[in-house]
This record gives C-alpha cells, sequence and structure tokens, in this order.
C-alpha cells in the first residue's frame, strides 16, 4: 500500500510563496508518476501539475508560470513551489501518485492516479 503525506502548507498573504511536499513511503519514485490537485470549498478537485519518471512537468493551463512541480527521487518526496499567491489559491492541496505502467506523459486528471494523500491545507488571505 502506498502512503503520501503532504506538508508545507498554512497561511500566507497575497503575494507570498509557499513549498508543499509530499513524502511517500515503501515505493520509490522513478516508478510512479506524480500529480499536485487541488480542491477549493465548494469546487470540484482541480489538476495543477504533474512530473512523469524522468521529471518531466506537465502544468494545467490556469497554472503556468507561478507553480513549479519537482521531485526527489532519492528523498521520495515531491515538491510544488508556489509563487505570487493569490487569494483563488486558497485550497485543500493533494499529491496523488501513479504506478507506471507504459511510457508517456502525465496527465492532470484525477480519475488517472491511483493513490491519494490526505491533503494540506492553503490559505491566502488579501
Amino acid at each position: 500500500q502506498v502512503q503520501l503525506v503532504e506538508s508545507g502548507g498554512g497561511s500566507v498573504q497575497a503575494g507570498g510563496s509557499l513549498r508543499l511536499s509530499c513524502a511517500a513511503s515503501r515505493y520509490t519514485y522513478s516508478r510512479y508518476y506524480m500529480g499536485w490537485f487541488r480542491q477549493a470549498p465548494g469546487k470540484e478537485r482541480e489538476g495543477v501539475a504533474c512530473i512523469d519518471s524522468l521529471g518531466s512537468p506537465t502544468y494545467a493551463n490556469s497554472m503556468k508560470g507561478r507553480f513549479t512541480i519537482s521531485k526527489d527521487n532519492a528523498k521520495n518526496t515531491l515538491y510544488l513551489q508556489m509563487n505570487s499567491l493569490k487569494p483563488d489559491d486558497t485550497a485543500m492541496y493533494y499529491c496523488a501518485a501513479r504506478f507506471i505502467r507504459s511510457g508517456g506523459s502525465c496527465v492532470t486528471s484525477e480519475w488517472w492516479y491511483d493513490y491519494w494523500g490526505q491533503g494540506t491545507q492553503v490559505t491566502v488571505s488579501s
């Protein structure tokens, strides 16, 4: 069973930055696609970014420019650097993993992923 644990969330003023982390146990990131998602109150969960086994990122169109996804395979840790945060970025942020069955790019659709963390809350005040 894959376990994902997010951390790094918190409260920040608009314009500030946060770096989220997602630690995994019992497997190596090199065997999985990894993704970040978020869900704001009253809204559906949406994809933020994902990263493949080689470290190549894919971003949801609305997330390009301010967010950077990365990973450290040696530490089994996924990151999401968030800059120039806005109140609209307030949400619960989740990481997710999909075992690599074949090659190709990752996708930022939640149905595609096998495992999920519990989330970390990000609150941006104006």
